[in-house]
Formats: structure tokens, sequence, C-alpha cells
């Protein structure tokens, strides 16, 4: 064979190969690629289950709404999770309703993100037998305003942006009716409803809405009330004129699941793990009272 005809056959042989190769990284990358995206309207966050010895850490799915929950979560798998065999994946969803759906249709083991008497709500409403661990942290509920710099100017008439959830409605209600902008019926139901007022002396105007168009609706009401935790995920610096107390932890945020899987280790061992002291202290130092502990 001439070198000619011998140059030629390798320009091809080397042809091949490369060719193979090149094939052969498109395909692995495809699939990493679509290994790699989150179906639907969530996102999860994971950390990579470190191995010791041969045993891989248990897996934990935990559902979030808002940042708070988050934040702490985030906490603990960086920093608590990892010495106690735990490896807790956060799904993150873009409303209140999916994250306890998800958990009826098995997609996660736990979430947290709602308070008792929203589950209590949500119980009914889903028909799902949820139960709260420990609570965690109170996101104070607080009336703010663009317009006026203390309650003794709200003027008659005043507009007043609140929840248009149940729970969280009545929420806000008892906050104005504490801060003696109206007055609720004696004997109200467990979840109050603006039809529940019985005096309101200042003739609010009183304007259901979801939680994000509160803080969107600041430059258009007078009053809007909302929780501390709606403040620092929308990056809001505004002070509340008013805001809850501890003494309101009955709206506090814990780690819910469904009755039959409450003793799950997994669960069990996470919820140790979020009523830990250093749990506590990373939400003083993080938050500086926006954001109050509870346990």
């Amino acid at each position: 064979m001439n070198l000619k005809k011998k140059l030629s056959k390798n320009h091809r042989r080397f042809f091949l190969i490369a060719t193979s190769a090149f094939t052969a990284s498109l395909i692995f990358s495809s699939c990493s690629t679509n290994q790699s995206q989150s179906p639907g309207n969530t996102t999860t966050n994971t950390v990579a289950s470190p191995i010791q010895g041969n045993q891989q850490k248990d897996v934990i799915k935990v559902g979030v709404w808002a940042v708070i929950s988050e934040d702490i979560l985030k906490y603990v798998q960086g920093n608590l999770a990892p010495n106690e065999g735990l490896d807790i994946q956060i799904v993150k969803f873009n409303d209140w309703i999916q994250p306890n759906t998800a958990l009826k249709d098995g997609q996660i083991d736990a979430n947290y993100f709602q308070h008792n008497p929203f589950m209590k709500n949500a119980t009914k409403q889903l028909n799902l037998n949820l139960v709260m661990l420990h609570q965690g942290f109170l996101t104070p509920m607080g009336i703010y305003s663009r317009r006026v710099k203390s309650l003794a100017e709200v003027p008659q008439k005043a507009t007043v942006a609140i929840y248009s959830d149940r729970s969280n409605g009545d929420r806000s209600l008892r906050l104005l009716a504490d801060k003696g902008l109206i007055k609720l019926k004696e004997n109200v139901a467990e979840l109050a409803t603006v039809q529940d007022i019985a005096a309101n002396p200042k003739n609010l105007q009183i304007k259901e809405l979801e939680g994000p168009a509160i803080v969107r609706s600041l430059d258009d009401v007078d009053l809007a009330v909302f929780s501390a935790g709606l403040r620092l995920q929308a990056g809001l610096q505004l002070q509340p004129l008013q805001q809850e107390s501890i003494a309101q932890k009955r709206y506090a945020v814990g780690l819910v699941t469904l009755q039959d899987k409450q003793n799950d280790p997994r669960i069990q061992k996470l919820n140790k793990l979020l009523t830990d002291s250093k749990v506590k202290d990373f939400i003083n130092q993080k938050y500086q009272g926006a954001v109050l502990s509870v346990f």
C-alpha cells in the first residue's frame, strides 16, 4: 500500500472515532440536562448524600413556600443533618395549596410552611389527616402603611388590605381588633370574617387580597396587614406600625406531615433538628426580631 492510501485510511479511521465520541458526548449531555430539570411548578434544592462507610444517608423531601422556612431548612441541611445521617431535599412551591396536595400525593414526606389554624382549615378543605409536630417560628402579622405614621392618624374611610384566605383573614381581623381599629362580635366563629365585624368606628374599607398582592397594594391603600414573612420575602424595609407578639404563637409555623407518617424515623429526626438550640440562635441572629422562635 502506498503512502497516500495509508494516510487516507488513517484519516477515515480518525473521523469515525471522533464522530462516535462526539455523538456519545451529546447523548450523555442530553441525559444529564433532562435529569436536572424539575417538573411542574416545583424546584428541588438538594445536597449530595455523603456516604459514611457503605451506608447512605436517609433522604427526606420537605415542601416549603416562603423564604424563611427555606432558609431555616438550608441551615439544618448544611450544619446539623449530615451528622444525623439525614439528607434533606427542599422542594419549593409557588402557592399555599401545593405543599399539602403534594403531601397527599406522596411527592414529599413533610412540609414546613403553615401554622395550626391554616392546617386545620386545609384538613377540612382537602380532606386530609394532617398533623403538626413541634412549632418552630412565628412571623408576626403587622399593620403597615406608607401614608400614615401611627394608627392615631388613620383617617375615616381608610382603605385596608387584608388576607383573603380564611385563616390569615381571621388573623388580620383579630390584629385590627386588638389594636382598636374594629370590634368583632363576641361569639365569633373559630375563623372570623368581615361579616363578624360588630363595630367599625372609622368605617374602614376592607379589601381582601392574596398574600403577595397585599404587599404590592401598599401604594394604593392606607393600611396593609401582612406577616413579617411576606415583608422579608419582598425585601421590604418598611417597619410595622403595630405587630403581633410572641403571645400569638398559635400562628407559629411547624413541621407538618400526614397522620400515619408522623412516627417515620426520618420525620422524627428532622423535627428534633428543627427545634435544636442552634436553630434558635440562627433565627435570632439572622432575623433580628422580625422572626421569633417559639421553642
